[in-house]
């Protein structure tokens, strides 16, 4: 199942890109990355035309280093009745900050910063690992494979029905857990990517942080299950740090009630010790969910 829409790899005639393990080096090089990311020179190639904003496709530039970008221009934003404060931008930004203070990478580096169409989220690119296993299927409705999760039954060709899984990994529990603390709305199955040297990071995370539950992922498969005992470490750690050095990086693109939100999904997280259940008042599954 297609992870993101692809770019051409970059070739003699000059196209931007990467190959996997390049891309997935620097993304594990988090200083280079946020360091080029906010210094370097944007160049921008071409538009993903599947996405409902503006989303342009560039490569940065720094002291002869170039990597391809996603940059996300505010002005290309469209406005969301149910997100009224705040920018997608921002709440890219902020949901790299969550990120990276679990100490899980589960984000691309990722800066808010001026760029050719004004300010707007520049994030390294993270060129999917063509062999990487995949980690959604559609399986016998009678029940999961070994090693899967159930999301839920869907409808396929021919008016069959199969069951929507995904695999029981935990790097995929650890973006579960992430998603809860910023209430992500949109964790489609193309919203994570799988990289080369075997992290998954997630990504488009515009629509999230919001002070009413809108939790709708593909990861349902741990739903009240016990969280792990590293995730409520995590938790704890993220509890401690909010009102402090996390809630200033925060501060600049959240809004006071999306702040204290966080805090109290955090908590209600650690109170429950279990994942979230879907709520029965709102689509617990994106649309479309790839």
């Amino acid at each position: 199942m297609p992870a993101r829409e692809r770019v051409p790899a970059l070739s003699a005639d000059g196209l931007p890109g990467t190959d996997p393990a390049t891309s997935a080096a620097l993304a594990a090089d988090v200083p280079t990355a946020l360091a080029l990311l906010g210094a370097g020179e944007l160049a921008v190639h071409g538009r993903l035309t599947d996405a409902s904003n503006a989303v342009l496709y560039c490569t940065v530039t720094l002291d002869g280093t170039t990597a391809p970008c996603v940059y996300k221009p505010v002005a290309g934003e469209r406005p969301l009745w149910d997100f009224p404060d705040g920018t997608l931008a921002g709440r890219e930004t902020a949901a790299y900050e969550l990120s990276a203070a679990t100490g899980w990478a589960l984000v691309p580096p990722t800066v808010l910063r001026d760029g050719p169409a004004g300010p707007g989220m520049v994030q390294l690119w993270v060129e999917p690992d063509p062999g990487a296993p995949e980690l959604l299927d559609l399986q016998d409705p009678a029940g999961p494979q070994r090693g899967w999760l159930p999301i839920v039954r869907a409808e396929v060709e021919g008016g069959r029905t199969a069951l929507l899984v995904h695999r029981d990994d935990e790097r995929l529990r650890r973006l579960a857990v992430l998603d809860a603390v910023i209430n992500n709305a949109d964790r489609k199955g193309g919203h994570w990517i799988p990289a080369a040297d075997g992290r998954i990071y997630g990504i488009d995370h515009g629509v999230t942080f919001n002070t009413e539950n809108k939790l709708r992922t593909l990861l349902w498969g741990w739903a009240e299950q016990p969280l792990t005992p590293e995730a409520v470490e995590v938790l704890g750690r993220l509890a401690a740090d909010l009102p402090g050095a996390l809630g200033e990086r925060l501060r600049p693109h959240l809004t006071p009630a999306e702040l204290e939100a966080t805090g109290h999904r955090i908590d209600a997280l650690l109170k429950a010790g279990r994942h979230p259940l879907p709520s029965p008042h709102w689509p617990s599954i994106p649309w479309p969910p790839l």
